[in-house]
């Protein structure tokens, strides 16, 4: 069924023409994600699409009702069914001060609460830890209407996608598949464009070269011997007339051949970028971080209890979790050298959040990252060109950059001091997928010690070595990539049922006893205390049966 068919789209802000579509038809069945680089028009596209903004030119129909997930907009309704509220684990009535992924687990209820035949969604996964991701992946799954989706979650493309929708340059182009199909083909192109390159410099500079060639033989044609007679003498230079204009004749068609030859353009190369560390800045402390005894609550909120862990010289960490569960708190806590904490003696920290702005706003980009940086400016010039700062672009003034923008700047900064501990919180948000691959092969290359937090899956699995979580106000450490961490977790709660019935009934004798000293406290009894273990107890209590049950 036919859900949304447009026509000769035209869409411009100011002098910028932001879209050229020709045609674009949306089917039930379809599963589309839309990629491309920030700015690049995903977000004017599905406006267009669902009738929310007009194109300049051209003609979109829409056949189907559908629902509308942003990222920077409130629900249209502010209640949800209880049975959906209890599914996302969000209340049934909107609130402005719940949190981002409060707000988008909400809009998504919402819209799969009113059936429609078509989803467009916004980056839905900003905001959401993994956990929530993979709830909204089941929820798309089940969802029997069409989807249209921007995000730069490749695993959630890889999940739920049948299409990618490519926009560059104003054009859009449809690919088959997946994520990881569409980035195949897309690695296809390129070597077929590089091969069709050095076919058409090779014919070129042949066919050049059989004119050179030519033009020599032109020159080396005899002029008439004085000692010649009239008659001989006018058979030669008849002779030589002959084969000059031969010559030049041919010439001449290679020539219009060398003008008929399509013209292939040379691919845009991508420079690979290894950031070297200095060797007089090489740490050479076997553990980098160490804590020991951490201990953190807000309010009556325990964080960390008696937590400890170590990070190795060279290891590349990710502190993954649920959203609230402490890991910006114990990110914290290691930049603000709590006393629980010890950091190997010589480490240069460069540390990256969304909340810290480094950047002075009347510096250019260029003299923003160049300004504590210990490599030369073409170095810089390649990294930011990586990250889409083009030529005239790092001579803009910070000042008028976006978010996403400043971002970029900000993390490519951080990269070129003279550094040799990365902590990184949520590095990606808001980049493009391009700009995140960029950052992704940097990271992989980085030959020093890592420690970051992300939701992204496909950015942690490529990149850590060790996965770092904090569970039940501990903290652990899995030696091994994320694949590897999910599997032996997996492990854990399919086949451990004799480990599981061993704590709930240490945890139920534990229980016991807490009732028992709440329902007759003694003197130096802390009921406070005493009651917030209570109600942790019945929490831990009741995942450990949820898992058994499983």
């Amino acid at each position: 069924m036919l859900l949304v068919e447009c026509s000769n789209i035209k869409k411009s802000f100011g002098d910028r023409s932001i879209l050229d579509i020709e045609n674009l038809k949306v089917c039930s069945q379809d599963r589309i994600g839309v990629v491309g680089v920030n700015g690049v028009g995903k977000t004017t596209l599905i406006n267009i699409l669902c009738q929310r903004l007009q194109p300049d030119e051209g003609h979109v129909k829409l056949y189907g009702t559908y629902s509308y997930i942003s990222q920077l907009e409130g629900a249209k309704s502010i209640s949800i069914t209880s049975e959906m509220a209890s599914k996302f684990n969000v209340e049934n009535i909107w609130n402005d001060n719940m949190s981002g992924g409060e707000k988008t687990r909400f809009k998504l209820a919402h819209a799969l609460c009113e059936n429609s035949q078509l989803i467009f969604a916004d980056e839905p996964t900003s905001n959401m830890d993994i956990e929530g991701i993979e709830l909204m992946e089941k929820s798309f799954e089940k969802c029997k209407g069409a989807l249209i989706l921007i995000s730069h979650d490749r695993s959630f493309l890889d999940r739920l996608c049948n299409k990618i929708l490519e926009i560059e340059d104003g054009r859009i182009k449809i690919y088959y598949g997946n994520y990881s199909d569409y980035a195949a083909l897309k690695a296809k192109e390129r070597d077929r464009a590089e091969f069709e390159y050095e076919e058409y410099k090779k014919e070129k500079k042949r066919l050049q070269s059989v004119i050179i060639h030519a033009e020599q033989r032109v020159k080396g044609i005899k002029t008439t011997p004085k000692r010649m007679g009239n008659s001989e003498a006018r058979l030669h230079k008849m002779g030589g007339q002959k084969a000059r204009t031969n010559i030049e004749r041919a010439v001449k068609n290679i020539e219009k051949r060398i003008d008929h030859l399509e013209v292939k353009e040379k691919p845009k190369e991508q420079v690979s970028i290894k950031l070297d560390i200095e060797d007089s800045n090489k740490l050479h402390s076997k553990i980098v971080i160490e804590g020991k005894n951490i201990t953190k609550a807000f309010d009556k909120k325990m964080i960390l209890d008696n937590a400890e862990f170590s990070i190795y010289n060279t290891s590349k960490v990710a502190l993954i979790g649920p959203n609230g569960c402490g890991k910006s708190t114990l990110i914290k806590m290691i930049m603000d050298n709590d006393k629980s904490i010890r950091i190997a003696k010589g480490a240069n920290i460069g540390y990256f959040s969304q909340a810290i702005d480094i950047l002075k706003e009347n510096y250019t980009i260029i003299e923003n990252v160049m300004e504590s940086s210990i490599h030369d400016e073409t170095f810089a010039r390649i990294l930011l060109a990586r990250l889409l700062f083009k030529r005239e672009d790092i001579y803009k003034k910070v000042s008028v950059l976006s978010g996403g923008e400043r971002v970029k700047v900000s993390f490519a900064k951080m990269l070129l001091q003279n550094i040799n501990l990365l902590i990184l919180d949520e590095p990606t948000n808001y980049m493009d997928i391009n700009s995140l691959e960029v950052v992704e092969n940097v990271l992989k290359d980085y030959y020093s010690t890592l420690l970051f937090v992300s939701h992204d899956r496909r950015f942690v699995e490529s990149i850590a070595d060790n996965i770092m979580t904090i569970e039940n106000h501990k903290i652990k450490m899995f030696k091994g990539n994320y694949n590897e961490y999910l599997e032996s977790k997996n492990k854990y709660k399919y086949n451990d049922k004799e480990e599981i019935e061993n704590e709930i009934f240490i945890l139920q004798n534990r229980l016991s006893e807490v009732i028992g000293r709440l329902s007759m406290p003694s003197k130096k009894d802390d009921v406070v205390a005493l009651d917030e273990e209570y109600n942790e107890l019945l929490l831990r209590l009741k995942e450990l049966k949820t898992n058994l049950s499983k």
